[in-house]
């Protein structure tokens, strides 16, 4: 079963900020295919079960905060049977500018805490594919990274939203139809 994870953190005050984009591109899947979240406190995650042109996918937004996803995670593959080669994650990307979206097979977590969490969890070794969505940096140097990540949308980024997303989501559909991107 393949296993799509949006990554973001729980809550109203979160959710338009740069760190969400995961979020945002799970709702959109889960809205394209009609699928329902449903929170499944046992899994510490928002769970969504649906198809792909006949193909079964699981939509998971961990509620667990970013930097423990991990635990989420851990939790939703030791109740499902699903094949690293299966799981796909969404996160965003500060190291790339804003709206570039790249499709990755595996690698490190580059610094980024999400992806460190489940690498953690999973064990370092199991590969795991991921679309990354740029959100670059900020252009004043004194505004930390933690605080850029955590900012909202600029009107400019969110009116540019949709079309990443859009592009989000045709690598997600290569990857679960065919396998690759």
């Amino acid at each position: 079963m393949f296993t799509i994870i949006g990554l973001g953190n729980p809550g109203n005050e979160y959710a338009n900020t740069r760190h969400n984009v995961g979020f945002l591109v799970a709702d959109e899947l889960a809205k394209k295919l009609s699928a329902t979240f449903s929170n499944k406190r046992s899994m510490q995650a928002l769970v969504a079960k649906t198809e792909m042109d006949g193909v079964r996918v699981l939509l998971i937004k961990p509620q667990t905060f970013m930097n423990a996803s991990g635990k989420a995670v851990a939790s939703v593959v030791s109740k499902h049977p699903i094949k690293p080669k299966e799981l796909l994650v969404i996160y965003d990307d500060a190291d790339l500018p804003f709206g570039d979206v790249r499709f990755k097979t595996a690698g490190s977590s580059a610094g980024h805490h999400g992806i460190e969490s489940i690498q953690n969890a999973l064990g370092k070794q199991t590969d795991i594919a991921r679309v990354r969505i740029g959100i670059g940096r900020s252009p004043y140097p004194d505004i930390a990274l933690e605080d850029f990540v955590l900012g909202t949308w600029t009107s400019s980024e969110r009116s540019a939203l949709p079309e990443i997303i859009k592009h989000a989501l045709v690598l997600i559909e290569d990857f679960v139809l065919r396998g690759s991107v």
